[in-house]
């Protein structure tokens, strides 16, 4: 992304495949965006890691950009240009770490179905929310939303209850997994106890999404006293350190790396790289005589290989999911429904 055109592809994008049905504001914003040039100019001078949509949009809205009340483009427009240094230093401080706590409905069927127990690694951990898939209830329901099934960690109903509708069939799991280690790798890794970290992550979730923010600080609160091992570092050069430790802490658990809506934000190299790299880690442990697995959920053309074994076909914007490499199904981005092929 070098000149103002693809910025501008960038965000007409983003608003005709990713806001559109989802958010009103985000679509109305991304579409004035890329009819801009006044403001365009102005996200061109960004690094290119720093110009994605969800970014930009969370960082003015942090400045006071518009709620769902008001999604017009001129609120936006307002801010970016009459507040640009101060936006600029958020963008360029802050990172996209949504945590979205919804897609753990969706990874649920595949960790529920590996023998336990589990030790957790999440590529792109952030504040590690997502490491806790036996702390909260869920709710599968069929397309017309009727209750299919209901799972409920063993100290009870939990605060967070994550709703998602199944397309199709779907090996739902009859129990919760047991989780005996939550690790992680991250560049910026969070600590929901420090500062502001739940309010930038409840600014992150998209304007008109009250239901996703609501669960979002509820999961927060839950978790917030709980350990975990998150290192610092790039997932393409820590996972190995990351294994070494789950495996340390929990000899014998099966060792599972996953990631959802992370690999995007790698260059098109590490995009490349990272099936070869995840690979060989799940091999060096399975050599050693220990289990491992490696499940993705991601956009379907960030792991192209992945996606391309799907025994179906995409529906919308959904997540391809998948164990070790196999694509098992089609995912909501925010784990609002999923559907096995």
């Amino acid at each position: 992304m070098d000149d103002l055109a693809d910025v501008r592809d960038f965000y007409r994008d983003f608003a005709d495949r990713e806001a559109k049905g989802e958010s009103l504001t985000f679509e109305r914003w991304a579409a004035g965006v890329a009819q801009d040039p006044e403001v365009l100019a102005l996200l061109s001078g960004l690094p290119v890691p720093k110009r994605q949509p969800n970014l930009v949009f969370a960082a003015a809205r942090w400045h006071g950009a518009a709620t769902p009340s008001d999604p017009d483009y001129a609120d936006l427009r307002t801010v970016l240009l009459e507040d640009w240094p101060a936006v600029r230093e958020t963008i360029l401080e802050r990172s996209t770490q949504t945590n979205e706590v919804g897609r753990c409905a969706t990874l649920l069927p595949v960790l529920a179905g590996l023998e336990g127990p589990l030790a957790l690694i999440e590529v792109g951990a952030s504040a590690g929310l997502c490491l806790h898939p036996d702390r909260w209830s869920y709710r599968y329901l069929d397309e017309s939303g009727a209750q299919i099934s209901r799972l409920d960690p063993a100290a009870g109903a939990s605060r967070v209850v994550l709703d998602c509708s199944v397309r199709g069939p779907a090996p739902l799991p009859t129990a919760l997994p047991e989780v005996v280690h939550r690790g992680g790798v991250d560049l910026n890794p969070l600590d929901l106890s420090v500062g502001d970290t739940a309010d930038w992550l409840q600014t992150l979730v998209w304007p008109e999404h009250e239901d996703r923010r609501a669960r979002l600080a509820a999961a927060c609160e839950v978790v917030a006293d709980e350990p975990v091992d998150i290192i610092r570092g790039d997932l393409l050069t820590g996972l190995d350190e990351a294994v070494a430790r789950a495996r340390e802490a929990a000899p014998g658990a099966t060792v599972v790396i996953f990631h959802s809506a992370v690999i995007a934000y790698l260059d098109e190299g590490g995009r490349d790289r990272w099936p070869g790299i995840v690979g060989a880690v799940v091999d060096r442990v399975r050599d050693d005589g220990g289990r491992a697995h490696w499940i993705s959920n991601e956009g379907a053309g960030v792991l192209p290989g992945v996606s391309a074994s799907a025994g179906c076909e995409q529906t919308g914007s959904d997540f391809c999911l998948a164990l070790d490499g196999q694509a098992l199904g089609w995912t909501h981005g925010h784990g609002r429904h999923l559907g096995c092929c």
